[in-house]
C-alpha cells in the first residue's frame, strides 16, 4: 500500500509517498481501507516544528470500510463504513485505528462528508460545551473559516448564542463565514475586535492569545483547543475575572464515550436536517499531500481539506 511519511521536520516538501506493507490490527483495533483522510492545522504544525518521532507519519481523521478486525473487537463487522481518529499513518491507503475512536457513517453520507463533519464537529461541540455557555451569550471563534471553526460558528448560533463573531486571517473570508451565520467578522490584525464577548473559542493560539483574551468581557471564558501554544499574563485574567480552559477530544473520548456518542448523533442529525453544513475546500489525491499542507499553511482554506487514495 501507499502511505505518506516524513524523515525530517519542515514544510510540505518533506512529505514523501512510500510503499509499505499493509498494517495488522491489534487487540481492540480496526483496519480501515481508507476512502478519505482529513488534513489539520495541528498536524501541519507538527510536521514543520516537530513533536512526532522520526521517521514521522501524519495522523488525523479517516473514513472508509473496515477491512479486518483485531482480537476482542465487538460491535463492528468487516465491510462496515466508519470514520475514526487515527493517531499515526492516517495518510495511507489502509490505516489502523482504535475501535473506541470509530463510529458508523450513516447511509446517504460519503467518506468525504464524514471526514469533514465528525472530528471537526466533535471538537467544536466539545470546546463550546467546555465554555459553559448560557443562552443569549456572545461568542467569538478564531480560525472561523477552518475545518473546525466554520462548524463552531454554526453550532454556536444553533445553541443560542445572541451574537457570533468570526475572527479570520483575511477579509476575503468574510463572505464565507457570514453565510454560515456570523453576525460580525474581524481580521486578526484589526486594531480592535469589536465589543467584548462572553466566550472565545480559540483554534489558533500563539500570538493571537493576547487579543483573544482581551476580547473577553468581565467574567468571560476562553477555551483553547489549538496546538499553537502561547502565553497568557495572569494579570490579564485577574482583571475582569476571566478564565481559560483547554479542550482535548482524545481525553473526552477516553473518559466520556457516552458524551462523544451523543455529540456524534447530534452532528449527523443536524446535517441530515440541513441545519449544519460541513464545507470542503479541496479534495486532493494522496500523492498531493504536500499541496494539501500548503493550503493549510497559507491559511487559504474555507472549510476542510481532504485527501483521497
Amino acid at each position: 500500500m501507499r502511505r505518506v511519511r516524513f524523515h525530517e521536520y519542515g514544510g510540505p516538501e518533506v512529505l514523501r509517498v512510500e510503499e509499505a506493507a499493509a498494517p495488522v490490527p491489534g487487540p481492540g483495533e480496526l483496519l480501515i481501507r481508507t476512502e478519505a483522510m482529513g488534513v489539520t492545522l495541528p498536524m501541519v504544525r507538527k510536521v514543520r516544528d516537530g513533536g512526532l518521532p522520526l521517521p514521522g507519519s501524519p495522523g488525523g481523521e479517516v473514513a472508509g470500510r473496515i477491512a479486518a478486525l483485531g482480537p476482542s473487537v465487538t460491535g463492528f463487522a468487516v465491510g462496515d463504513r466508519v470514520t475514526a481518529l487515527c493517531f499515526r499513518d492516517s495518510y495511507a491507503e489502509q490505516a489502523v485505528v482504535s475501535a473506541a475512536m470509530a463510529s458508523p457513517v450513516p447511509d446517504g453520507a460519503d467518506a468525504v462528508d464524514a471526514v469533514a463533519l465528525v472530528r471537526g464537529g466533535l471538537v467544536a461541540l466539545g470546546a463550546y460545551t467546555a465554555a459553559r455557555p448560557e443562552p443569549g451569550e456572545s461568542v467569538l471563534v478564531t480560525g472561523a473559516a477552518g475545518g473546525v471553526g466554520h462548524l463552531a460558528v454554526q453550532l454556536a448560533r444553533m445553541h443560542g448564542a445572541s451574537r457570533v463573531v468570526a475572527a479570520v486571517s483575511s477579509p476575503a473570508k468574510a463572505g464565507f463565514v457570514r453565510a454560515l451565520g456570523a453576525d460580525e467578522v474581524v481580521v486578526y490584525d484589526d486594531a480592535s475586535w469589536g465589543d467584548p464577548v462572553d466566550v472565545v473559542l480559540d483554534a489558533v493560539g500563539g500570538e493571537l492569545l493576547t487579543p483573544a483574551v482581551a476580547a473577553l468581557a468581565p467574567g468571560g471564558r476562553l477555551v483553547a483547543y489549538s496546538s499553537g501554544g502561547g502565553t497568557i499574563a495572569a494579570y490579564d485574567l485577574l482583571v475582569g475575572g476571566r478564565t481559560v480552559t483547554g479542550f482535548q477530544m482524545a481525553r473526552t473520548a477516553a473518559t466520556r464515550p457516552d458524551l462523544m456518542e451523543r455529540w456524534r448523533r447530534e452532528l449527523w442529525e443536524l446535517r441530515a436536517a440541513g441545519r449544519l453544513r460541513a464545507a470542503v475546500h479541496a479534495v486532493l489525491p494522496l500523492a498531493e499531500a504536500a499541496a494539501a499542507h500548503r493550503i493549510i499553511e497559507s491559511r487559504a482554506n474555507l472549510g476542510k481539506v481532504v485527501l483521497v487514495p
